[in-house]
C-alpha cells in the first residue's frame, strides 16, 4: 500500500509482456487500471518507436480514459561506453532527452 495525502491505496504494478504471442492475453489485465506506465530503454530505439507504433495505441483502444505516464529507462546507460559503442555499431543513438519529451507531448 501506498499513502497519499493521509489515504491509504492499493498499488499493484503488472509488468505485461511485449511479445505477439501475448497481444490477445494482455489485455485482460487491464480491466481497474488508474493509470498505465508506459516504459523505454533510452539506449534502445526500437523500444521508444514501439511506445508510440504499439502501446499508446493499444492503451488508447483498450483503455481510452485511463491516462498513461511516459517513462524513459536506463539513462544511466546514456553515456556508457560500452552502449555507446555497440549502438554505434548498429548505426544508433541513445535517445535523447529532447525525443522523450516531444513523444511525450504528441
Amino acid at each position: 500500500t501506498v499513502t497519499v495525502g493521509g489515504k491509504q491505496h492499493l498499488l499493484g504494478l503488472y509488468d505485461t509482456a511485449g511479445q505477439e504471442d501475448y497481444n490477445q492475453l494482455r489485455p485482460l489485465s487491464y480491466p481497474n487500471t488508474d493509470v498505465f506506465l508506459i516504459c523505454f530503454s533510452v539506449v534502445n530505439p526500437a523500444s521508444y518507436h514501439n511506445v508510440q507504433e504499439e502501446w499508446v495505441s493499444e492503451v488508447k483502444a483498450c483503455m481510452p480514459h485511463v491516462p498513461y505516464v511516459l517513462i524513459g529507462t536506463q539513462i544511466d546507460l546514456r553515456d556508457d561506453p560500452k552502449t555507446l559503442s555497440r549502438l554505434l555499431y548498429m548505426k544508433e543513438k541513445p535517445i535523447t532527452y529532447e525525443q522523450g519529451i516531444k513523444l511525450a507531448k504528441q
